[in-house]
């Protein structure tokens, strides 16, 4: 026999099943609904070809209860199947995980501000060796009026203020 007729394992094409097929272009489909779900300037970060930029702004503009809008985002799926999408997932990858950074930078701030305000000097105390850059008598200065404000029955002003000065100090 000839060797033609023989392949190699290392040859043998990949079978997928049609059910594989079906939820690879789920998956694909559900990237572009994200893609679809994302703001202008986020969007604008991710890189896309002008056809699938133009489909994507198109299915912004049709009212998600009609059918038009499935069908558009159908189109989108199929757009998509024939691109490269990885570079796409890594970019909204990217940009889901920065917006979780920016969340746990903006919850470590809110919990040391809370820990300011209920410890006292004790807190601030403990920031200030943290952060040797916060100004220990603004901080001060800033619990007296939020505890004031607090014992008024006043709105939290002092308190938005101390996070404001955290935000600055500590988030950058």
């Amino acid at each position: 026999m000839s060797d033609s007729n023989f392949i190699s394992e290392d040859q043998e094409p990949e079978f997928k099943s049609k059910t594989q097929l079906k939820q690879e272009s789920q998956a694909i489909q559900k990237l572009g609904e994200s893609l679809v779900d994302l703001g202008a300037s986020a969007l604008a970060k991710i890189p896309l070809d002008d056809e699938l930029s133009e489909a994507i702004q198109l299915a912004r503009k049709i009212n998600r209860k009609k059918d038009g809008f499935r069908r558009q985002l159908q189109l989108i799926g199929k757009m998509m199947r024939h691109r490269d999408c990885a570079p796409i997932q890594t970019a909204l990858d990217q940009l889901q995980m920065s917006h979780l950074l920016q969340t746990q930078k903006f919850h470590h701030i809110e919990q040391a501000r809370d820990r300011v305000l209920d410890l006292g000097d004790d807190g601030i105390n403990s920031l200030v060796a943290e952060h040797p850059d916060l100004d220990r008598q603004k901080l001060r200065q800033l619990v007296r009026q939020a505890n004031k404000q607090k014992e008024q029955n006043k709105p939290p002003k002092a308190a938005r203020e101390i996070f404001q000065y955290l935000k600055d100090v500590i988030g950058d």
